[in-house]
């Protein structure tokens, strides 16, 4: 089967900075800055890759699947995660089946992320025992929600962490929720800081990276398939508040396609 290229732009969920790149013979992905045009790589926040899109990411709302699609956006980063107790406001916890028939009606894609604890209370700082403890949670929410096997859960480390606390807590974190994730035919992603995904490439920890910028000192390491702007630029999308995210990657982790790179070869070789 083959589509043309408006067809594969729809359903790869790229941006116009994604439809740029492919019409210049680009094909966006992480590391490929090296090989990027100048006026493509100095681009703000190129540093991992060509921008090919933007997701957002909320905890409350959550806003309708046209209105994010009038935005201007390719679908939102979702909590597949149960709200906290004090937290009655994150009314978007968790994701729930109706949201996902209505981005999937309006051609938007959604990806999975799981974060139940904050601060004190963080889901790593209960080392392994969290790790089964918050897993077998996130997958099911995922399930029920209708994700897809052989997609990543982003597990969320929000936090600055010190390399003692990689090592002691978020390390064998990270290493059960990649256990139980591999069981269920899902894949390791993570969200945290640059240097958090220096250490978990180091310890081949996680496929996917989310990366916010609490502790990365402005850097935005080259292996982050997501970029989660300052809070300084969120937006309001339906009436909903939301983080803005610039995506690095045909391939970030989205629940449709499941094989960008396919439709892309298949775009290549369509009529226009």
């Amino acid at each position: 089967m083959t589509f043309d290229r408006r067809t594969f732009l729809r359903r790869a969920g790229l941006g116009a900075a994604g439809a740029g790149a492919l019409a210049a013979g680009i094909t966006p992905a992480v590391s490929a800055q090296s090989s990027l045009p100048a006026e493509i790589g100095a681009l703000p926040g190129a540093g991992a890759g060509v921008p090919v899109g933007t997701l957002l990411d909320y905890a409350s709302g959550p806003p309708s699947a046209a209105a994010v699609r009038a935005a201007g956006h390719m679908g939102a980063v979702r909590y597949c995660s149960n709200r906290r107790p004090g937290a009655e406001w994150m009314t978007g916890k968790p994701l729930l089946r109706r949201e996902v028939d209505d981005f999937r009606a309006h051609g938007l894609n959604m990806v999975s992320c799981y974060q139940y604890g904050r601060a004190e209370t963080a889901d790593w700082k209960e080392g392994a025992a969290g790790g089964e403890k918050h897993a077998p949670i996130g997958i099911r929410l995922h399930r029920e929600a209708g994700g897809p096997r052989g997609v990543p859960m982003y597990v969320a480390i929000d936090d600055n962490p010190s390399r003692w606390q990689f090592d002691n807590q978020i390390a064998p974190y990270l290493e059960r929720w990649a256990a139980h994730l591999r069981g269920a035919g899902l894949k390791l992603g993570v969200y945290a800081n640059a240097p958090t995904i220096d250490w978990c490439r180091g310890r081949g920890l996680g496929e996917y990276f989310w990366q916010h910028d609490w502790g990365s000192n402005g850097r935005l390491n080259p292996h982050a398939t997501i970029h989660q702007l300052p809070v300084s630029r969120q937006v309001t999308v339906g009436g909903v508040e939301s983080d803005l995210n610039r995506v690095y990657a045909l391939d970030y982790g989205q629940w449709w396609p499941i094989d960008p790179l396919t439709l892309a070869q298949s775009a290549v070789g369509s009529s226009v």
